[in-house]
């Protein structure tokens, strides 16, 4: 896809996802994580191959960062978890205001539509990016500076799927290829 098919396909999915109820986003969400979990085996041994391919092209910090294990993907998973338990932040009244002529003004969350971030390619990273903009009922489409791991954009298939089941709209987010 184009840079240009990206972002129309999250303009796209964007209205869908602001209407999602609390229980939708947060299922969706626990399917997130659940998958994780259960392509834990497929995603170590394609992070293995990625890092066998990166040796002697990135830092032994970059390799690190790059680095996923069983703990770390059980972190992420929990990470998303702890996402379904915050409050729903779609529709609070922040601030009423009441003019002098009765007219009452709220100040409401509402969802940005779709959310652009940028960032070092950590596997944590996207799956916190997604949750939150799960959560918050936005798109996010993310660009690493690097391209996508293939463990990560396994998991990121695997997941929409899982979101689907849910009756969470596709696209919930999008993988930047560079």
């Amino acid at each position: 896809m184009t840079t240009l098919e990206i972002l129309q396909a999250a303009k796209a999915a964007a209205p869908a996802l602001a209407i999602l109820n609390t229980q939708t986003k947060n299922e969706a969400l626990l399917a997130m994580a659940d998958e994780l979990e259960a392509a834990k085996e497929t995603i170590l041994a394609a992070n293995a191959l990625d890092l066998e391919a990166a040796k002697g092209s990135v830092s032994e910090v970059m390799l690190d960062r790059l680095r996923l294990t069983e703990d770390r993907i059980r972190g992420m998973a929990d990470g998303i978890r702890e996402v379904v338990a915050l409050p729903d932040p779609v529709g609070e009244v922040t601030e009423t205001v009441t003019r002098p002529n009765g007219l009452e003004i709220r100040k409401t969350r509402v969802p940005m539509g779709v959310v652009g971030i940028i960032y070092e390619s950590r596997p944590n990273v996207t799956s916190d990016a997604a949750a939150l903009a799960l959560k918050s009922g936005n798109v996010c489409v993310l660009r690493g500076v690097r391209k996508p791991s293939a463990p990560l954009m396994r998991w990121w298939t695997l997941c929409a799927a899982a979101c689907a089941s849910s009756a969470c709209p596709r696209p919930l987010s999008i993988c930047w290829r560079t």
